[in-house]
């Protein structure tokens, strides 16, 4: 049996001046644009067929804050296809009240990295396809890495960051996946800093190389600018879910429209 790819949109959800929860738009983690209301989304894309939805709270491990649970929870009415939501979750507690709160899945990055005993935890607790464990990933042209590829001509390895990107690890990311996946990690969830908001495609050899590693299912993300983007995640470093946020808040193409595109091509797809 061939399982079938799925469509993943995303929002990155910041406070506003005013303190309101607010989505917004970047690139490489930066120049944040504002993009709309998170609740309002979420409709829009539980109403588009989208086959999951990912809510991430972008700067509450940076700022040390709790995740906002009022909008995850406003979020979680609106939407009745699986809901992973990241950002801020450090402890069994955490997970445990974001799960409350409506989420289906818990993404966590920085959190388990400071404390890797948090995977097994949460999997014991909750189930493994509970936790969904985030990569923010860079790449490094240096001598300090593990696992190396060759990117255009040139050796590279990918460092994982925590705090939305703002700080190293030194950490090798196929070594972090493939201990995470050890410890309990239901699904892996890879983003790359060098993609993010370029449009310019997947970062394939950092999907690649996780995918490669590890036998849990790979959730690719940054850089998607068409379907044919998300065709090449899919067939070239063998992701098993692709997801994307530009090119759906700005109405570039539609959740159905890379559907479409995807099964014309012989991709599983879920229509």
């Amino acid at each position: 049996m061939t399982l079938t790819k799925r469509v993943i949109p995303c929002i990155d959800v910041d406070l506003d001046d005013d303190g309101n929860p607010a989505v917004y738009t970047g690139v490489n983690f930066e120049d944040l644009e504002y993009t709309g209301d998170p609740v309002e989304m979420a409709k829009r894309y539980n109403e588009a067929g989208a086959d999951e939805f990912v809510f991430l709270d972008i700067t509450a491990s940076a700022e040390g804050r709790e995740t906002m649970l009022d909008t995850v929870s406003a979020v979680a009415d609106e939407v009745f296809i699986p809901l992973t939501v990241g950002g801020g979750i450090r402890t069994k507690a955490d997970i445990k009240e974001t799960l409350r709160a409506g989420a289906d899945k818990v993404s966590i990055n920085s959190g388990a990295i400071a404390h890797p005993d948090l995977i097994n935890e949460g999997a014991r607790a909750f189930g493994s396809q509970c936790i969904v464990i985030s990569v923010d990933a860079r790449r490094r042209f240096d001598d300090d890495g593990e696992h190396y590829v060759d990117v255009d001509g040139e050796s590279c390895w990918f460092e994982c960051t925590v705090k939305g990107g703002r700080e190293g690890t030194g950490l090798d990311v196929v070594e972090w996946v493939r201990e995470a996946e050890s410890t309990g990690a239901g699904e892996l969830f890879v983003n790359s800093i060098d993609a993010d908001g370029t449009k310019d495609g997947y970062d394939i050899p950092l999907t690649k190389a996780v995918c490669d590693n590890v036998n849990t299912p790979v959730i690719a993300s940054s850089g998607c600018g068409s379907p044919d983007d998300m065709y090449d995640v899919f067939a070239d470093a063998g992701a098993d879910a692709a997801l994307a946020a530009s090119i759906f808040h700005f109405d570039e193409y539609s959740v159905d429209d890379c559907k479409r595109r995807l099964a014309e091509r012989g991709v599983p797809i879920r229509l």
